[in-house]
């Protein structure tokens, strides 16, 4: 009896909140015009700020981790700790979204409101293993980027990493059941030449400054760690409608935090095995920049990563993982720009070519996601209302 009288206090005052917001409806009929005008407006302005997040912190990350191996750094293990150590930056939402627990629990019994019935949530231990197995993947993909970072001139490195859209697409199709269309498929065939055209450019190893075999460790590193990145972008997607079934900030928030942390103890882990913690007093006093500009170079190297991390997790909210990916991949673009003018780096014709052709091939896959956006407003006319 007392679960079937819940039960009916729950639907009663779902009727009353279905009444309130009717009459609130009437109320406001005469603001519609520029109400949906004014979202627009702050929906973009959300979108472009978030953006600029990826962007400047991206090409601001990749630059600095260069100059950490250009004036004298060594360690591949602290150019992958140094990508996942920023999240703590992170934690102070957890007190943030506990004290706006508690003031909505709070309302709820002043108000003599029954919370609704929820969902059932998925088991921890299956949370859990999403993780660790997410953790381990982004510590690979760390340690993958860090040696190619290592080897690769910062232009050659940037336009590789563009082949993640591929990678994203291919994974996607197994896991989340994305479709290949032509505009798909021209996307990753122009990546696939843009970094094959890498590969064959004959000053690359001589501009790069190591040997030809470092220099294919390199390539092959950023390639894996491109693979491995898009596979971590479909099996996010996998986990966030399969498993949790609802994408909201303070799941994305979650996945962020737990995944880094299990990434950072698996860096750790390696930092130490490899024993190239040793060296890390000699590598810091040995920084052509000095001590001081070392140290500053690793923190701001953390806090950039993180700067992304934030702005990514916005455009997934804003607008969905795929565009989220497609500005990363826009804001490489401008990695070799600015490549020319802190490092000297020569853009010649063959990368020139590739960069265009990894631009091409980005707005072929920016343009196919336009077009899914459209096609599912006109599915549903009245969520667009």
């Amino acid at each position: 009896m007392e679960k079937v009288q819940e039960i009916q206090l729950q639907l009663s005052i779902r009727d009353e909140e279905a009444n309130e917001g009717d009459s609130h409806g009437h109320a406001n009929e005469s603001n519609q015009p520029t109400t949906p005008q004014t979202r627009k407006l702050g929906l973009w302005i959300r979108i472009g700020f978030y953006s600029f997040l990826v962007l400047s912190g991206q090409t601001a990350a990749t630059l600095l981790g260069r100059l950490y191996y250009e004036k004298g750094g060594k360690s591949k293990w602290m150019g992958s700790f140094v990508q996942l150590a920023g999240f703590p930056i992170l934690l102070p939402y957890y007190l943030f979204r506990k004290m706006k627990c508690k003031t909505k629990n709070n309302h709820n019994m002043n108000t003599n409101y029954t919370l609704p019935l929820q969902s059932k949530k998925p088991s921890m231990l299956v949370v859990a293993s999403v993780y660790l197995i997410l953790g381990l993947i982004a510590a690979a993909i760390c340690y993958l980027y860090s040696v190619g970072l290592m080897y690769l001139p910062v232009s050659t490195y940037s336009i590789i990493l563009a082949s993640q859209l591929a990678f994203n697409a291919f994974f996607s199709f197994f896991l989340n059941s994305h479709k290949f269309t032509p505009y798909i498929i021209n996307s990753l065939v122009l990546l696939t030449i843009s970094s094959v055209l890498l590969v064959l450019e004959p000053g690359s190893q001589k501009s790069s400054k190591v040997s030809k075999g470092k220099y294919a460790i390199g390539f092959v590193c950023t390639v894996a760690g491109s693979a491995a990145y898009g596979l971590f972008l479909s099996l996010m997607q996998f986990f966030m409608n399969k498993v949790v079934k609802k994408e909201s900030f303070s799941v994305i928030i979650d996945v962020i935090v737990y995944q880094s942390l299990v990434a950072t103890v698996v860096i750790l882990v390696g930092l130490f095995a490899s024993n190239e913690w040793r060296s890390l007093r000699e590598e810091m006093n040995e920084f052509e920049l000095g001590k001081v500009s070392y140290v500053m170079t690793l923190s701001w190297i953390a806090i950039t990563w993180q700067v992304v991390s934030i702005g990514l997790l916005g455009l997934m909210l804003q607008v969905s993982s795929v565009f989220s990916n497609v500005i990363s991949v826009l804001g490489l673009s401008i990695v070799p720009i600015m490549a020319v003018f802190f490092f000297h780096e020569k853009m010649d014709g063959i990368k020139a070519m590739a960069m265009v052709l990894a631009i091409w091939g980005f707005v072929s896959y920016a343009y196919q996601n336009h077009l899914d956006n459209q096609s599912s407003k006109n599915d549903n006319p009245i969520s667009n209302s």
